[in-house]
């Protein structure tokens, strides 16, 4: 069994820790650290990002491989569709010399992360992430999804088309779309990272 929130639980939880706990560069910082540190990354490695926030731990990682001298190109779907924080650490990326492009070579890529959607994804795939998508499951590389799998909805685990990962590292606390839906199909593994959110709400219990 796993502790699990709603989508809105953790939205509100992590509204309340930034306001009175932990900046939100220092949350993104360690988010990105936490899916760094739970997987052994072959290169190249291809960091498949769309907008907002979960770009951004996917920006956190690729400084973080870059400083470790492990291969590794940013793919970004989305022109000029950052967030503050995410933008921050993009140009981090970009200072150290992390190579970005609007379209990446899929069947090249050792492992690949997937900071296409968050959590609070619903409705439809649409492009220029349903291509993405479809390349990633075709890929045959080592995948690992941040938070939750691109195209699953993180309170009903549905979804029309999802990422297929090996690891999935949620971030925070398990949302019952990890563990419902297609969740079963989407994730074989997953691992859920505690980095200093304070659950404010109610909490329910899955397998």
């Amino acid at each position: 069994m796993a502790l699990c929130v709603s989508t809105e639980v953790m939205r509100a939880s992590d509204r309340w820790t930034i306001e009175h706990l932990v900046p939100s560069k220092v949350l993104m910082e360690r988010a990105g650290r936490a899916i760094f540190e739970n997987v052994e990354w072959k290169a190249p490695v291809g960091i498949i990002c769309g907008k907002g926030n979960n770009a951004g731990d996917g920006f956190v990682v690729a400084s973080l491989l870059k400083d470790k001298g492990i291969e590794c190109e940013i793919v970004l779907l989305y022109d000029d569709a950052f967030s503050e924080d995410g933008r921050y650490f993009y140009d981090k990326c970009i200072e150290k010399g992390v190579s970005a492009v609007p379209d990446g070579d899929y069947g090249r890529y050792k492992t690949i992360l997937d900071c296409i959607f968050g959590t609070g994804f619903k409705g439809e795939v649409k492009e220029p992430a349903r291509s993405a998508i479809e390349k990633i499951n075709s890929s045959g590389a080592y995948v690992v999804s941040a938070d939750i799998n691109s195209g699953l909805n993180g309170d009903t685990g549905l979804g029309d088309l999802y990422v297929k990962s090996d690891l999935t590292v949620s971030i925070g606390t398990f949302k019952y779309g990890h563990f419902l839906g297609n969740s079963r199909d989407a994730m074989k593994d997953k691992i859920n990272c505690d980095i200093g959110i304070k659950i404010i709400g109610e909490t329910r219990e899955l397998e």
